[in-house]
């Protein structure tokens, strides 16, 4: 079977040299990532238009993702060649700017001792160092290390997301949107959510054109998982941080729970970090990593990101081909059809759908249209949306027949690129729900995924009337989709 989950990739210098872009996206890769947190707005901007590039002459739909840096505090820079901090000893954290030694850490953080509480944890860098408040002055705070190690640089200091004070986004943060979605950005990660709120002031800046994607990776953002939810388009589990905020071994609890509500309401999820970090450096990866993919695909994700791994790696392409094996194997495995079981039971519960995130007539005729490709046997699902909600709300079921999404806008069929198992095309708008049906099959039959004696199922919203009598158009978004055709192709 094709693989269903999906792939993204970050890039940056591993895959500016000539070909390796091509290369590395023909192995698999469904959407791009560009981290602005690192290198500037320009480079940023040339490798989006690369890989519009490198897509078309693919003839492949390749999404571009910009993940926004967040608000960020990081310690004042430690001598050359660095410092051990012991575990036992005493280091004063000082507000201001200023240097760092293996006494004293500067923290250009005005609201630090705020912020600070006798036995917080202050950590460094990716977690690794584990600092613990023994005091807090009116000039400093003293913490004691619990977990030393060794630091240089100017490492990033996370504090505790329930105290932490800072604003997302970060006005840098609407600066960068603003410029990506200039140039007709896909996606953009809010990095550093809590609330809802965090996503909403994207939103006013960039408007509703450019899909928003939450990152999960604080304590706060789990407590409001449902209102973030319903105020993002996609949901991306970032396991790094989240360790940090939160104890490590629930990591891997949240992950399933945050994969299992996102899937229920139609809302894409992404697992990201760390997923094949060996191989940054090393030709093959962990059988841990292996598995840690592979579970990802067993929890329901629709996408599975590398980060370091094919931006600065010693081979992107190998990576993406290793990662997309590893979760195609998986996909064969994993049992789908306890998902469309799982959201009947949970429907039937409740009694009605919550509308926040599908209309009750979507997630009805959703619904219907994966029981009977189950009955019939149906090869594909073909979900003819303007919006890309038809197609993500019948993906929510993970069905067995393969599904494609057919949308009259290329920008609707690059976001489809995330959506599990979504194979995109782009389609000519038709003006009735028959010529919208027999076109969807022809262009699907173009491409291989149905052929002749095949019985498929097709997904469509009824053309409405203007308001002036004018010529039909498709429905607007938030009507829903309301016609279910079961084809056999002749």
């Amino acid at each position: 079977m094709a693989r269903r989950t999906k792939i993204v990739a970050t890039i940056g210098p591993a895959t500016d040299a000539p070909g390796v872009l091509e290369r590395t996206l023909r192995a698999g890769v469904d959407v791009v990532r560009l981290n602005l947190s690192h290198g500037d707005l320009d480079e940023h901007l040339r490798r989006l238009r690369a890989v519009r590039e490198c897509a078309a002459g693919i003839d492949r739909h390749v999404a571009v993702l910009a993940d926004l840096p967040g608000p960020k505090i990081r310690a004042g820079h430690f001598p050359h060649g660095g410092v051990d901090l012991s575990p036992g000893s005493l280091i004063r954290l000082v507000p201001g700017p200023g240097t760092s030694n293996a006494g004293r850490i500067s923290i250009p953080y005005p609201t630090l001792l705020d912020d600070l509480v006798v036995d917080s944890r202050v950590q460094l860098g990716d977690g690794a160092i584990s600092l613990k408040v023994t005091d807090v002055g009116v000039d400093a705070a003293m913490a004691r290390v619990e977990t030393g190690g060794h630091t240089n640089g100017e490492p990033g200091v996370h504090l505790s997301s329930e105290a932490l004070r800072l604003t997302t986004p970060t006005d840098e943060d609407l600066e960068l949107a603003a410029a990506m979605c200039a140039e007709d950005i896909d996606f953009l990660a809010v990095s550093f959510v809590r609330a809802a709120a965090d996503v909403d002031r994207v939103r006013e800046v960039v408007g509703g054109e450019t899909e928003l994607v939450a990152k999960i990776e604080t304590s706060a953002a789990i407590d409001a998982l449902d209102e973030i939810i319903d105020a993002s388009d996609a949901v991306m589990v970032a396991r790094g941080d989240l360790g940090i905020d939160c104890p490590v071994e629930d990591v891997p609890h949240l992950q399933k729970r945050i994969i299992r509500r996102c899937v229920e309401c139609g809302v894409p999820v992404i697992t990201a970090t760390q997923m094949l970090e060996s191989m940054i450096h090393a030709p093959s990866p962990t059988r841990a990593e292996v598995s840690d993919v592979a579970n990802a695909v067993f929890d329901g994700t629709d996408a599975i990101m590398l980060s370091g791994e094919t931006a600065i790696g010693r081979d992107p392409e190998a990576v993406v081909t290793t990662m997309s094996a590893v979760a195609q194997r998986a996909d064969a495995e994993a049992s789908y059809r306890g998902w469309g079981q799982l959201l009947g039971r949970i429907e039937r519960r409740h009694g009605q759908t919550d509308e926040r995130f599908i209309d009750p007539i979507t997630s009805a005729i959703t619904h219907a249209a994966w029981q009977a490709s189950h009955d019939v046997q149906a090869v594909a699902i073909l979900c003819c949306t303007r919006s890309g909600r038809t197609a993500k709300a019948m993906a929510r079921f993970r069905p067995e027949a393969r599904l494609v999404g057919l949308a009259p806008e290329v920008a609707t069929a690059r976001a489809l690129s995330m959506v599990w198992g979504v194979a995109p095309l782009q389609v000519e708008q038709y003006d009735t729900t028959d010529e919208m049906v027999w076109f969807a099959v022809e262009r699907a039959m173009e491409h291989g995924y149905v052929g002749h004696g095949d019985t498929v199922v097709v997904l469509v919203g009824s053309p409405a009337l203007r308001p002036d009598d004018g010529p039909r158009r498709w429905r607007p978004d938030g009507v829903a989709t309301d016609v279910l055709r079961i084809v056999t192709l002749d």
